[in-house]
């Protein structure tokens, strides 16, 4: 058991610090954002060493976004925003987003030819992206797109073997149900 903590610790820091993020998540909290930098910054290595390299580059856009998030929850009034339901005008285009990015990360992993999750790994980064967007203007259904990326995430990685980053990911599956109900009940 040493042996895999000592081997395994940065994959272990970064998945309790993901545990604290949904928790904060869950919460609305604002501390969601800091705590978020911090774990992005442990997974750009794990994921980048287990050929995960969308996710290791969206771990990279995650911590510019949740600067970008942290400044929008607070703009103006210096007071956190209130939830919102989405403007339904955006859910044609964030799905065409979707597709576009899963197709041309899709194609660009699968060229480099290093990772055997290429196709995964592309649509759980596609499905994240747009989340963290939707989750940085406090939007409740943010909480759609992370229910089925986390659900992928929790399978990929166990099958390749990041096991405590499978558990975190199958109980962030389970919590994000209940963070949608959460934050409905919450507006």
């Amino acid at each position: 058991m040493t042996d895999f903590i000592h081997t395994h610790w940065i994959e272990l820091t970064g998945a309790s610090l993901g545990l604290l993020y949904l928790y904060f998540e869950y919460k609305a909290d604002i501390r969601i954002w800091a705590t978020g930098i911090l774990m992005s910054l442990f997974y750009v290595y794990v994921y980048i060493a287990n050929e995960f390299y969308a996710f290791a580059t969206i771990n990279v856009y995650y911590i510019i976004a949740q600067i970008y998030g942290w400044i929008k929850w607070t703009r103006k009034t210096g007071e956190e925003k209130p939830l919102c339901y989405m403007p339904l005008k955006y859910i044609a285009p964030l799905s065409g987003i979707t597709v576009l990015l899963f197709i041309f990360l899709g194609v660009l992993l699968a060229k480099m030819g290093e990772s055997t999750v290429a196709w995964g790994d592309s649509f759980i980064t596609s499905l994240s992206i747009i989340a963290i967007w939707m989750l940085s203007r406090k939007y409740i259904e943010q909480w759609i797109p992370l229910i089925i990326a986390n659900l992928a995430s929790a399978f990929i990685f166990y099958y390749q073997g990041l096991y405590p980053t499978s558990l975190m990911y199958a109980v962030y599956f389970v919590v994000s149900i209940f963070g949608y109900f959460n934050w409905k009940r919450m507006t």
